[in-house]
């Protein structure tokens, strides 16, 4: 099976403040914010949603395609992402941006506050799929994440006009985005992902009731944070996964990501979903235990002792053979 994933591709700088946000904030002054935070650490990481998809997809051996745009200081990270397993052949790079960036505060008690610089990512809506799907022989599956507006507009199009089976995933770019462009990005969509805070603004911004978008998708995947994730279909009954047990928990960023990555993983592998959601907590769990969204190591034992531990000796022996 063929995935493409689309999306950001971008540089992390983290940082952790000591406090927690909630203490900062005047409640009848929220209309006139001005904070700034000390922090204790900055970690510079490779990022972006759809190269963290990608390189987890490619720790699984499923040899994504990486589709999005790039800077022209590329070369370093597009290395580290061949040497595992991703193809990044059809990422554009501009010859005048950099790399996105995205900047991000985490408090004690894991919230976060960010922001993201587009850079390069403008260009992506400059790539056409159909020459990424005449490069590979075809696309059985494209995944579209939070980028360039215009491009994921421009992605969802082309992928219903040629027949393309996709996933809308918003993620970061749903604040900014009209009830009207939701509309548009998630109609016909195999999947829709989110997580319960994106669930509701969806529907709010859409006005359209949970049944009404499941009428409107093949399957609503909703991550639940340390619940796991709940995949609901319309006229079925809804499947919900917990997560395995955390060894210790270091950092939530990309951890969305990486439940993405297992997931897809698990559909490009042919196993029920129930199985792939479970891969894609195991691999949740493995991001939220390190500083950075790909600095992971996924050592094929140890995934699958503790994948059975968490799901049982049926479930482990499934997914086994796919990880060689």
């Amino acid at each position: 099976m063929r995935i493409a994933v689309t999306g950001s591709i971008a540089t992390d700088h983290l940082m952790t403040f000591p406090g927690r946000f909630a203490d900062q904030f005047v409640a009848d002054r929220l209309h006139t914010v001005s904070l700034s935070f000390l922090v204790d650490n900055l970690d510079v990481r490779r990022g972006g949603v759809a190269a963290n998809i990608a390189f987890g997809m490619g720790q699984l051996g499923t040899r994504p395609i990486l589709v999005g745009a790039a800077g022209f200081d590329f070369d370093e990270y597009r290395a580290w992402l061949d040497r595992h397993g991703v193809d990044t052949e059809s990422v554009r790079i501009s010859d005048t941006l950099h790399t996105a960036r995205f900047v991000c505060t985490t408090d004690a008690d894991h919230n976060q506050i960010g922001s993201f610089y587009t850079g390069a990512m403008s260009e992506a809506r400059l790539i056409e799929l159909k020459t990424v799907a005449d490069r590979v022989d075809g696309l059985d599956l494209v995944s579209i994440g939070a980028d360039d507006p215009e491009g994921m507009l421009r992605h969802t199009e082309e992928c219903r006009s040629r027949n393309i089976p996709f996933a809308a995933d918003f993620s970061q770019q749903i604040a900014r985005m009209n009830g009207e462009e939701i509309r548009i990005l998630l109609e016909g969509a195999t999947y829709l992902f989110s997580n319960e805070y994106e669930k509701g603004l969806i529907e709010t911004k859409t006005g359209w009731s949970d049944a009404e978008i499941l009428d409107r998708v093949g399957h609503r995947v909703t991550t639940l944070g340390a619940r796991g994730v709940r995949i609901e279909r319309a006229g079925e009954e809804t499947i919900e996964v917990g997560c395995p047990d955390e060894e210790r928990k270091v950092d939530p960023t990309g951890v969305g990501d990486a439940f993405r990555a297992g997931f897809l993983s698990g559909l490009a592998w042919g196993v029920p979903l129930e199985r792939a959601a479970q891969v894609g907590c195991m691999l949740a769990t493995l991001v939220i235990e390190t500083v950075g969204t790909q600095e992971y190591q996924l050592r094929r034992g140890h995934f699958m002792e503790r994948f059975m531990k968490a799901y049982g000796d049926e479930a482990a022996e499934e997914v086994r053979g796919h990880l060689g």
